[in-house]
């Protein structure tokens, strides 16, 4: 590595930010460019270690090493090459995978890691900024034509590998814009949509083709697609939410936090979104159940909007401020974190359990019933068991439910297909990524279960693969172990 003490000399430094008062006043991103030479310092850290375990808690394979010490080194052009070599989208995955590579680093079994995602998001933004990130049109069409059901990561990676390959890609999106959950469910100020815009029109300029207001099963035939292409990949992502099945659960005013998150989205897009339509949480109190990323985009977005309040509800214990015994390195480390809407406001409570929800005569919701809740072992399972006397209540003008998902929307696409689905709802698949039905294929969320950016990327690479030796018989695309 270029320096080889820098592991010892140099701490770590957290990405720079803009100020609470000011980020908060509009949906711009809220992390700032990481300045050049204290980013080369944090790529210094990266140590020499035989195994770079980074590696392996990247699902992508991420050459991480290297573009570490390119950046050390000033060769940022080399350094976005060894980037590109098995990421598709890092300026997505720099800004929003929560960096199961970190919580790998061999640097983090005694110390802080290697900040691995600010150096990986600002040699792609330089990439950019200098003109080396063009579109790769392949030299010949294999005459084969794949349709790709979902343009979240997952598809478009797909997508874009395929299309690489020669054979001539259709993304299909039920939306009226492509992206996702990238488009709809990340809010601006975690990633502005301008960078997935800039993607797409270099997918655009490589030959991928894109249709809107494609629901397929639904206003797109299934038959059609089998009729016209000669594969199809499944991309639609685990969609369906967790219900909260409570009294009071069909007041006015609770609603799934994609429902939130979407709208807010669509007004940064520019569209009208109808008052009434709308979810605001102005002047509200807010209750946003469930404690992870979900719940913290809405966090945030509630902060712009000028909650009156905000609690976050988590039914699970709070983590340690570190690793516990029975979690070690190099295991995904379950601590406390704080993400950049914590660091706004709001209020977090753990161990909390919600009873029920009463409302007023016009049936809007005003409070939430809940109780504390102790984890105990009951057979070696995990439960939960009430803290008698622990009832509270809070108010509540709004509850957004973030809990997660239970797996992809089977009516339409799935039942037309008749594809054989797992004991957990999502969409089966044979070593080949191939579902029961032949030459239908499927990759990310949608057969994986809810999951991370990365996991999506990484299934799509694989899924490409196996389609285009489906198609050919062999196949030269580079793949990851997922």
């Amino acid at each position: 590595m270029g320096k080889v003490t820098g592991f010892i000399e140099i701490q770590r430094k957290k990405h720079p930010s803009r100020p609470v008062d000011e980020r908060l006043q509009d949906w711009h991103e809220v992390y700032l460019s990481f300045p050049e030479q204290p980013l080369k310092d944090q790529a210094a850290r990266c140590m020499d270690c035989g195994i770079p375990f980074c590696h392996s808690g990247c699902p992508l394979g991420n050459l991480i090493p290297d573009w570490n010490d390119l950046v050390y080194r000033d060769r940022w052009r080399a350094a976005i090459d060894r980037l590109h070599a098995t990421n598709n989208f890092p300026e997505f995955t720099g800004r929003l995978c929560p960096a199961p590579c970190e919580g790998a680093c061999v640097l983090g079994i005694n110390n802080d890691p290697v900040s691995i995602k600010a150096v990986e998001v600002s040699i792609i933004d330089r990439a950019f900024e200098e003109g080396w990130v063009v579109a790769q049109p392949p030299e010949t069409r294999t005459g084969r034509r794949v349709a790709v059901v979902g343009s979240g990561p997952a598809g478009l990676a797909v997508a874009q590998q395929l299309n690489r390959a020669g054979h001539t890609v259709t993304v299909f999106e039920r939306d009226d814009r492509i992206g996702g959950l990238l488009r709809y469910g990340i809010p601006e100020f975690k990633m502005e949509k301008r960078y997935l815009d800039r993607r797409l029109q270099l997918m655009v300029e490589e030959g991928v083709q894109f249709q809107t207001n494609a629901n397929i099963g639904v206003n797109v035939p299934v038959g059609e697609l089998k009729a016209q292409f000669d594969a199809i990949v499944l991309t639609g992502g685990s969609t369906q939410p967790r219900d909260l099945q409570v009294a009071g659960r069909s007041l006015k005013g609770i609603h799934f936090a994609m429902e939130y998150l979407t709208l807010q989205n669509r007004r940064n897009e520019g569209d009208m979104v109808d008052d009434e339509a709308f979810i605001s949480a102005k002047n509200k109190h807010v209750i946003i159940i469930g404690g992870g990323d979900t719940g913290a985009d809405c966090l945030g977005t509630a902060h712009r909007q000028g909650a009156a309040s905000v609690h976050q509800l988590e039914l699970l214990s709070q983590p340690p401020d570190q690793r516990a015994a029975g979690n070690p390195w190099p295991l995904w480390p379950n601590v406390f974190r704080v993400s950049s809407a914590h660091e706004e406001g709001g209020e977090r409570l753990y161990s909390i359990a919600t009873q029920s929800f009463s409302g007023d005569a016009a049936g809007r919701v005003t409070t939430l019933h809940a109780v504390r809740v102790e984890v105990i072992n009951s057979g070696g399972r995990m439960e939960f068991r009430n803290v008698p006397g622990s009832e509270f209540t809070l108010n509540a003008d709004l509850v957004l439910l973030a809990m997660g998902f239970t797996g992809p929307e089977t009516p339409g696409l799935l039942t037309s297909l008749g594809v054989k689905l797992t004991d957990r709802g999502n969409v089966w698949r044979d070593e080949r990524w191939m579902t029961s039905v032949p030459g239908v294929f499927t990759a990310g969320d949608m057969q994986r279960g809810q999951s991370l950016i990365v996991w999506a990327i990484a299934e799509g690479r694989s899924a490409a693969k196996a389609v285009d030796e489906y198609l050919m018989g062999r196949s030269v695309l580079p793949a990851p172990l997922a």
